[in-house]
């Protein structure tokens, strides 16, 4: 299997303690495929948007995103770039 790269592109809603500590622990874990992470907390509209660029298998980057959406209270969609060794 080849590595693929994609963006998980992360939604947290009402921020606890205990969600981002999950989130954070989980995104620990996959630390050896992150590439890049950019979180903007948006206080008006009371969530947090995280950019995560990840370069791996495509099974543990869908494991990572499934994980991550189990998580109280946070939204996950990951886009995979195409690049040409994919077509």
């Amino acid at each position: 299997m080849e590595n693929k790269i994609a963006i998980l592109s992360i939604v947290v809603n009402q921020k606890t303690a205990e969600n981002i500590d999950q989130l954070n622990s989980l995104l620990h874990d996959y630390q050896d495929m992150i590439v890049g992470r950019m979180g903007i907390p948006y206080r008006e509209r009371k969530v947090s948007l995280i950019a995560v660029i990840v370069d791996g298998l495509e099974d543990d980057i869908n494991s990572l995103s499934g994980k991550l959406g189990m998580v109280p209270n946070v939204t996950v969609k990951t886009s995979y770039a195409n690049t040409k060794d994919d077509r």
